[in-house]
């Protein structure tokens, strides 16, 4: 939290404004179920995701594509159950938000059925109607641009996204838009770190990165990759924080003062 909170005091929107403002980290972590999500809070960390990385960690697919609503709202219940200091945000689903309306309605189910506090959607300006909508309705908003992992047959394969002039200047643009609209948090996914800079610079809400550099106005990895038990290769913007730790929790109190001190991300883990 941010100099002189609580940190028993529950993580709201608000709050997490006043950090960007005083300058303070904001660590965030994914969980699935009670159990880690009762050890993540504990840590300190400041938001909770229910993502839909759940299709890869937990259900064990190759794509996120195939989550659903359902699936969401079981595993959201399930961390809300351990009523954490933290905010819980929920993603939306492949194709959940593809009109205003689906959106509204799939949005309304998140926070009523799941108990969220905040639903994050993946795309750019397209989605500044549902955005707004959104937030008029009373419903956070965290929109996700960069790599989204719901596009990623159209992407072509997981790829850092923004590279070239053209396309960082488009994702600036769009993460201004998306904040005009209301949107309370930006997330950008293995962007480059000069782009990412520049997006937390330039938009007033707070910027949380994954692959997207040190200068952010947070970090949000995949519990599972901190804890060095997803199968196969890590994704080079993460780092096992069992390592040098003797149970989970302080592997994540490691990886909650990393992201605090400034430890992390290093430049082996920035694109």
């Amino acid at each position: 939290m941010y100099a002189g909170e609580s940190r028993k005091r529950p993580v709201t929107v608000a709050s997490l404004a006043k950090m960007k403002a005083a300058g303070d980290k904001i660590a965030c972590l994914t969980a699935y179920d009670y159990s880690f999500a009762a050890v993540t809070d504990a840590a300190g960390v400041d938001v909770i995701l229910v993502g839909d990385s759940l299709g890869m960690t937990m259900q064990g697919r190759e794509t996120t594509l195939s989550v659903t609503m359902e699936d969401l709202i079981y595993h959201a219940r399930c961390v809300a159950a351990a009523r954490p200091r933290a905010l819980l945000m929920v993603d939306m689903p492949f194709m959940s938000h593809a009109t205003v309306d689906d959106a509204l309605r799939n949005g309304a189910r998140m926070m009523k059925e799941a108990g969220a506090q905040m639903i994050k959607l993946e795309g750019g300006r397209e989605q500044v109607e549902a955005v707004s909508r959104l937030s008029g309705a009373g419903v956070p908003v965290c929109a996700h641009l960069g790599l989204q992992p719901q596009s990623v047959h159209k992407l072509g394969g997981y790829r850092v996204q923004g590279k070239d002039a053209a396309a960082a200047d488009a994702m600036v643009s769009d993460a201004r838009a998306l904040a005009e609209a209301g949107a309370d948090m930006i997330l950008l996914e293995c962007v480059p770190a000069t782009v990412a800079a520049r997006v937390t610079q330039e938009v007033s809400v707070p910027v949380i990165g994954i692959g997207a550099g040190a200068d952010t106005d947070g970090q949000i990895l995949v519990l599972q990759d901190i804890l060095g038990i997803t199968p196969g290769k890590t994704p080079k913007f993460s780092h096992d924080f069992m390592d040098d730790a003797e149970t989970i929790q302080g592997a994540v109190e490691a990886y909650v003062s990393a992201v605090r001190e400034g430890r992390f991300p290093l430049p082996e883990h920035t694109f």
